[in-house]
């Protein structure tokens, strides 16, 4: 019984509804954060580190976001990708058009940036909801590509529309290395990762899901639909923005208006159906998935083919591993519907009774 809760009592109400209850989670917690901060960028090479784990933290980070809004609100939204543009260009703005801007204010207001133009656009959800909102949110995402592409002011008069930033510092210390890139990345979703997984736990959380269980129900018991709505879309909007804008500013480094397109949006949606709607953790499975099954399958399909006598181009290997990535896909939603999220909670309960079988 690797879970066992036994003589560990609750003598308050806080110690009861703290987020890691049982004491075996709280160190794996904290070996979990010390591998992350401290082993981690002892030991990753460059290429972990650009390939692997700066797409995988700002993904997991776009996820939990998209997941606010679909997992615990049940709003629907093919917009991630618009709200991902939107706060990479306005801390872009920010950044550059204000001398002497702070990296982190920046940041913040890009995602503030994100927020208004998410409410702008979940203003539908108020009278519509299923299909018809997921349409309106994929507005969204043409209006954005319409809007970085076509008004230059938004890319300081750039014919291309593309946008770089250069010198990047927190504090005065340059983040111009892979491993500062990763830290900072890190550092910023353990805290709006804390941040968002307090909120769930709260009234605001408790609003959205029954929004999402039951609106008329919730409305006939004193919910406001249009106050649970709103503010999961400025909450989802704030965090994808500030995603979009790490993925800008860290990952990319130069981007222009494509590299925010709808197929972001879905690749979004993927991670949050696959790691587990209305799960925190499901957004870092689901990110884990999307961002390393790919370098997987480009690394395993060629070895494969040598094996077997074969020389396989780099085409014929991304149409495999696309064909690939959309069977297993398939094949996960029909094992577990829940996502991965579900897997790791029934092991877990598992682990509670192990070696018993019962």
């Amino acid at each position: 019984m690797i879970y066992r809760e036994n003589g560990q009592f609750k003598t308050s109400y806080r110690a009861d509804q703290q987020i890691l209850p049982i004491r075996q989670d709280r160190w794996a917690m904290l070996a979990l954060l010390v591998l992350a901060f401290v082993v981690v960028p002892m030991t990753a090479s460059d290429y972990m580190f650009r390939a692997v784990l700066l797409p995988f933290l700002i993904m997991s980070l776009a996820a939990m976001g998209v997941n606010v809004l679909v997992g615990y609100c049940g709003q629907i939204s093919l917009g991630s990708g618009a709200f991902m543009a939107v706060g990479a260009y306005g801390a872009y703005n920010i950044f550059m058009r204000i001398p002497g801007m702070p990296l982190i204010p920046s940041l913040i207001l890009g995602g503030l940036c994100a927020t208004v133009f998410g409410i702008l656009f979940g203003l539908p959800s108020l009278r519509v909801k299923g299909l018809y909102l997921a349409v309106a949110t994929l507005a969204a995402q043409f209006f954005s590509d319409w809007m970085f592409l076509r008004i230059k002011w938004f890319t300081l008069d750039n014919a291309s529309g593309t946008v770089a930033v250069s010198q990047l510092q927190v504090f005065g210390i340059p983040l111009q290395s892979d491993v500062s890139k990763y830290l900072f990345c890190l550092a910023v979703l353990a805290i709006i990762g804390l941040a968002v997984k307090n909120l769930v736990r709260g009234a605001i959380g408790r609003e959205w899901m029954a929004i999402r269980d039951m609106d008329v129900a919730a409305s006939v018991i004193g919910i406001r639909p249009m106050y649970a709505k709103l503010t999961a879309f400025a909450v989802s909007s704030f965090v994808i923005g500030v995603a979009g804008a790490l993925w800008g500013f860290f990952y990319l480094g130069a981007w222009e208006p494509a590299a925010f397109s709808v197929d972001l949006s879905f690749r979004l949606l993927f991670m949050v159906i696959l790691g587990g709607m209305g799960s925190i953790m499901g957004g870092f499975f689901g990110a884990a998935f999307i961002v390393l099954l790919p370098i997987f399958l480009s690394q395993f399909l060629p070895a494969l083919a040598l094996l077997v006598g074969l020389e396989m181009s780099t085409a014929t290997v991304s149409h495999i591993e696309l064909m690939l990535f959309g069977a297993l896909i398939v094949w996960f939603l029909i094992v577990e519907p829940h996502g991965l999220a579900k897997l790791w909670s029934t092991a877990k309960q598992k682990l509670r009774l192990w070696p018993f079988p019962h």
